[in-house]
């Protein structure tokens, strides 16, 4: 359940910029990327577990070792089924450059490239730059057309889609131990994914929202019905 904050103009404006990405045709030049972070506790049975046998389940004992933590880049193109999710030590400035530039390398003949993703503080050109320097960080950040989702509106954002997915198909209730262990499960299901061609099946448009909300819009702003 999402709780949505209240529509003022600017929430209702970047709503809508964001619906209507959604809503265009699919064109392979102008791809649309959903992207988003999710945090990973990692885990370690302290006893191993019992295989299942004739009769009788698998079983795992409730003990387990604290081993950190790590985060998971989760990116998917909807209408294209490709996904994109890369784990990372943790979520900083950093790790966001590296993953967008490995992203960008995805769409070598893209005109533009439209990444819907919320306004978190290393969501920004920022991140490139002190990463890669000016013309590098800026070159690779000019690949993009940023679409930023409202605050409170991360609903909004279909990797969170990607994310309920990863975390239930591939993580499951297993525990990993560890960076290596999580990137070589994350590789088989990311594999998995695109050669089954996933796509998300988006069906919320500009016309829903307005009914939904009970608003309307005209050409200079909307107006509560």
């Amino acid at each position: 359940m999402w709780c949505v904050a209240d529509l003022n103009d600017e929430y209702v404006d970047k709503m809508e910029g964001v619906l209507e990405v959604y809503e265009r045709p699919f064109d392979a030049q102008q791809p649309v990327v959903c992207l988003d972070e999710k945090p990973v506790t990692l885990h370690a049975d302290i006893r191993p577990p019992s295989p299942a046998k004739p009769g009788r389940e698998a079983r795992r004992d409730s003990e387990y070792e604290r081993c950190g933590t790590a985060n998971v880049f989760c990116a998917v193109e909807p209408k294209a089924g490709r996904h994109f999710t890369i784990p990372t030590p943790d979520r900083c400035a950093f790790e966001f450059a590296c993953f967008l530039c490995k992203l960008a390398m995805q769409y070598p003949s893209a005109k533009t490239i439209h990444l819907v993703m919320d306004n978190l503080n290393i969501h920004h050109r920022k991140s490139l730059i002190d990463a890669f320097g000016e013309e590098m960080g800026g070159e690779v950040w000019d690949r993009f057309t940023v679409h930023y989702t409202p605050k409170h509106g991360s609903w909004l954002n279909q990797a969170e889609i990607e994310i309920s997915l990863f975390a239930r198909q591939c993580l499951g209730t297993r525990r990993i131990p560890d960076l290596q262990s999580l990137r070589r499960e994350t590789r088989t299901w990311n594999r998995q994914m695109n050669r089954a061609r996933k796509k998300i099946n988006w069906l919320f448009d500009r016309k829903a929202a307005r009914l939904k909300f009970g608003y309307k819009r005209n050409s200079s702003k909307r107006s509560k019905t």
